[in-house]
């Protein structure tokens, strides 16, 4: 059975983290919540969660086959903040996991552990520009996005790399990591399954 892992830390925007839990389990895909240094998450909305686990470095044997990242700025800057979170992800990127941001999460956190070179990308509108880059990212942003080209589109799926714009892209976010996971016949089941469009 495939793996999945979403990283929690208060300020995560609930929609984003929530939509690609249920879908990923719906699916028949196993989907760990890791709370970043203890259980219980506040969101953006101060929606309170209990997290399966609390993050650490022993997790990594696990060998998760996706390593998730909802957005909110506050979450974002959380995660960025956290180095057992980059050492997750520089893990995967080894393995050729599926990496998955949303929101800010891709400039934030990707961005910042140099993940998006040479990458195509999308993410919250208004995070793509300099100044935004700059801020999250630091001056040395240049070397850490050479070779990354940003999209408009709403969900931007390059090889291993799944990055979306925001919340009101959660459901394409999580069915592009359905597919991606457990194939598309199982991403149309779903989708039937819940009425999608």
């Amino acid at each position: 059975m495939k793996k999945a892992i979403v990283f929690l830390a208060d300020g995560f925007e609930e929609i984003e983290a929530f939509t690609p839990i249920d879908y990923l389990r719906r699916a028949g895909i196993e989907v760990i919540t890791a709370g970043l240094s203890k259980n219980e998450i506040i969101g953006a909305h101060n929606i309170r969660v209990l997290s399966d686990v609390i993050l650490s470095e022993n997790l990594m044997l696990e060998k998760f086959d996706a390593l998730i990242l909802p957005g909110g700025m506050n979450g974002s800057v959380n995660l960025a903040a956290s180095s057992t979170v980059e050492h997750f992800l520089k893990d995967g990127l080894a393995r050729n996991a599926i990496l998955a941001a949303i929101c800010a999460a891709p400039i934030v956190v990707f961005a910042k552990a140099g993940l998006l070179k040479n990458r195509h990308y999308t993410c919250y509108p208004s995070m793509e520009t300099e100044n935004e880059i700059l801020k999250f990212v630091g001056k040395n942003y240049k070397s850490l996005m050479e070779g990354s080209v940003h999209s408009n589109e709403r969900v931007v799926v390059d090889a291993n790399m799944i990055t979306a714009r925001g919340p009101g892209v959660a459901e394409e976010f999580s069915l592009a990591l359905v597919e991606n996971l457990a194939g598309s016949d199982a991403k149309e089941s779903l989708k039937n399954a819940i009425v999608a469009r």
